[in-house]
């Protein structure tokens, strides 16, 4: 009996071309998705940065590679990552565009949460192969964030036609790919938004008022109950809410709002603002009763008129 052939190796037409990879705008991002692009066999050949910081950044993550001009990046790479703050991201697209710096076939790909796949509409015009590919992760700027990127998702908002090559290349990366249409991108990053960077003005807040209380490891005393709090809220949603604001225990609320006007008066309307929040969702989830609702909201609206969260109130 004749032995198994071996099998034919993967047909270069079934996995996506190996590229040279340019990136404009050396901050965070951008060295750490070069560098993850690197390791898929993608060959990164230019990088812009101007502060120091992404000259040590690009040198770290992208080691060899030259630091040159936005517009020599675009000549040496057939793959550009834009990686610029979201507010520069439609003036820098105009102006490579208007100088004739995108080729035709050349493949853009930005990386804002708010902007879809429009906002390249000039180099799209110019011949370009728009793509939209958000790392729903926060970076450090080192190369942890290269191993942080595995299992990380990525909103992917693209033409029709180059979805598919899109998504390739968020798997390629390590990461998955979360189709999000062009409507949509603005509600799809303030949601991220609201979950994360606030999640660190809260956390903040919380150690730096621990600290006041006398505790001397506020980060060891908080990192289980909020990473169980997280997991349950990713678990369970509504259900998952505690605490005396879904209980409606209205003066330990007021309690609660005394004492940081005392300490932390500059944190008094965060935590009346997610308390209110917080309660309206206990309500419609019926944790929270209406008899003590009532109460509760009382508290908060009084210190919300009588207040505004800005300042201490007279006796």
């Amino acid at each position: 009996m004749n032995a198994t052939p071996p099998k034919e190796p993967l047909d270069a037409r079934d996995r996506p071309a190996r590229l040279t990879v340019g990136v404009v705008g050396a901050g965070r991002v951008g060295p750490a998705l070069a560098a993850s692009l690197s390791l898929a066999g993608h060959r990164p050949v230019a990088v812009s940065g101007v502060s120091d910081a992404s000259v040590r950044r690009a040198a770290e993550l992208l080691p060899d590679v030259p630091l040159v001009p936005p517009a020599e990046v675009l000549a040496r790479a057939e793959l550009v990552l834009l990686t610029v703050p979201d507010d520069a991201l439609p003036g820098l697209v105009e102006g490579l565009a208007g100088t004739g710096a995108v080729r035709p076939g050349q493949l853009l790909v930005h990386t804002s949460g708010r902007y879809g796949a429009r906002v390249l509409d000039p180099a799209l015009r110019a011949g370009a192969l728009p793509l939209a590919l958000h790392p729903v992760m926060t970076f450090t700027g080192t190369s942890v964030d290269v191993q942080r990127l595995a299992g990380c998702s990525f909103g992917v908002t693209a033409p029709e036609e180059l979805r598919l090559a899109a998504e390739a290349l968020v798997i390629e990366m390590g990461g998955e790919p979360e189709w999000i249409a062009e409507e949509a991108r603005p509600l799809y990053h303030a949601a991220l938004a609201l979950g994360a960077n606030h999640l660190v003005t809260l956390v903040a807040q919380s150690m730096e008022l621990l600290r006041t209380a006398g505790v001397a490891a506020p980060d060891r005393m908080l990192g289980p109950l909020l990473g169980a709090a997280l997991d349950n809220a990713l678990r369970s949603g509504d259900a998952a809410l505690t605490g005396p604001v879904a209980r409606g225990d209205a003066g330990t609320v007021a309690a609660h709002i005394d004492e940081l006007r005392r300490h932390a008066p500059q944190a008094v309307a965060g935590y009346v603002a997610m308390a209110r929040a917080t309660a309206d969702r206990a309500l419609a989830h019926g944790m929270l009763k209406p008899e003590p609702a009532e109460n509760l909201l009382g508290v908060l609206a009084d210190d919300a008129g009588t207040t505004g969260g800005s300042g201490p109130r007279e006796p």
